[in-house]
């Protein structure tokens, strides 16, 4: 076949899409109707892992499973948006790795709003002036975030899916000679991520400037010459930062997992996972004898983090099933008064 022959063949089936995803998107439409008329959420997370999942099965093609979800998550974030367009509100600023976990779910068409806070993510999101928050709860090398935790037990909202993604940081600069370079920007904690490679290089003895964000230290390092970033890459390009070395975390394996959060609960999707905070008595055992009931109920619990929240002790508890299970119904039940069910969410990845 020729050049043009597979071109023109490539252009049919283009046509044939265009005419498919406008077919997908009038029956969208017709779900949001009905939606509408029970008040059910237009974004359903254990539905489209659903719908992932039987593609993934289905798929003999050369598409890899991480080529369809790219493709049906932006297609999913395109249908919800032409239905009823919400605002995300993520853990600012603009190219935060925060932000980057909320494109991953919600999409290039999403309005998406930096906020300065965690706390300000879950007060927005509680008073409605988004339908939806991302924030982190974990990262792999400095472990649980305080201000998530405690932010759970302050407001009253619910965890609907969780993102992990791969935290890997450039270092960006406008100078050319790096030996000319006197200072560095960057968020404190990633300075510590980078030791190795700081050392290795000689910035050491460089002024290290700790910032809000390392979105906002690519800002700074683009006001002078001699100043450089760490940062993510992404941080770099939005601000056309040279980026001069890439991947210079000490941890290639470093993650970080977010969780997205709203006012609804999700149906089981027979994969899913369920977090919780539990307040228990100050008495010997007391924890011990909790957990015995996940364990004679054989449920699998993936998560045990001791937390402080206004000097007292609470746990941050994750296991495998969701609240509406039968066996899983009953303990959290017969412990009503201790727990707080944070939600239940499809299972995305392992621990980081």
């Amino acid at each position: 076949m020729t050049l043009d022959e597979l071109r023109k063949n490539i252009d049919k089936i283009d046509d044939m899409l265009l005419e498919l995803y406008n077919q997908r998107m009038d029956l969208v439409h017709e779900v949001g109707q009905l939606k509408n008329t029970t008040g059910a959420p237009i974004y359903r997370p254990e539905r489209e892992q659903a719908i992932l999942n039987r593609l993934k099965a289905k798929n003999r093609g050369r598409l890899t499973d991480a080529a369809i979800d790219a493709l049906y998550l932006e297609m999913f974030a395109v249908s919800r948006n032409l239905e009823l367009p919400e605002a995300v509100a993520y853990l600012g600023p603009e190219a935060s790795f925060t932000h980057q976990a909320a494109e991953s779910k919600f999409g290039a068409m999403s309005v998406y709003l930096p906020i300065s806070s965690i706390q300000g993510v879950f007060r927005e999101v509680s008073k409605g002036t988004v339908k939806f928050g991302v924030v982190p709860i974990e990262n792999s090398s400095s472990g649980i975030v305080s201000d998530t935790i405690s932010s759970f037990d302050e407001y009253d909202l619910r965890i609907i899916a969780e993102v992990v993604i791969d935290v890997h940081l450039s270092f960006a600069t406008l100078s050319e000679d790096i030996r000319k370079i006197n200072k560095i920007y960057s968020k404190d904690i990633a300075f510590g991520q980078c030791r190795v490679f700081l050392e290795d290089l000689g910035f050491n003895d460089v002024e290290h400037i700790p910032v809000e964000s390392t979105a906002k230290a690519a800002k700074l390092a683009l006001k002078d010459e001699n100043a450089a970033a760490i940062c993510p890459s992404v941080a770099a390009k939005l601000n056309n930062l040279p980026i001069r070395f890439d991947n210079i975390e000490d941890d290639t394996s470093n993650r970080t997992r977010f969780f997205v959060i709203s006012d609804f609960d999700n149906l089981p999707s027979g994969h899913d996972k369920t977090s919780l905070l539990v307040k228990l008595d100050n008495t010997p055992g007391s924890l011990v004898n909790f957990l015995n009931d996940f364990e004679k109920s054989k449920i699998n619990l993936t998560k045990i983090k001791s937390h402080i929240v206004e000097g007292k002790s609470i746990f941050f508890i994750e296991f495998l099933g969701h609240k509406d299970d039968a066996t899983i119904k009953s303990i959290l039940e017969k412990h009503a008064g201790k727990i707080k069910v944070l939600g239940s969410y499809v299972y995305e990845a392992d621990d980081v």
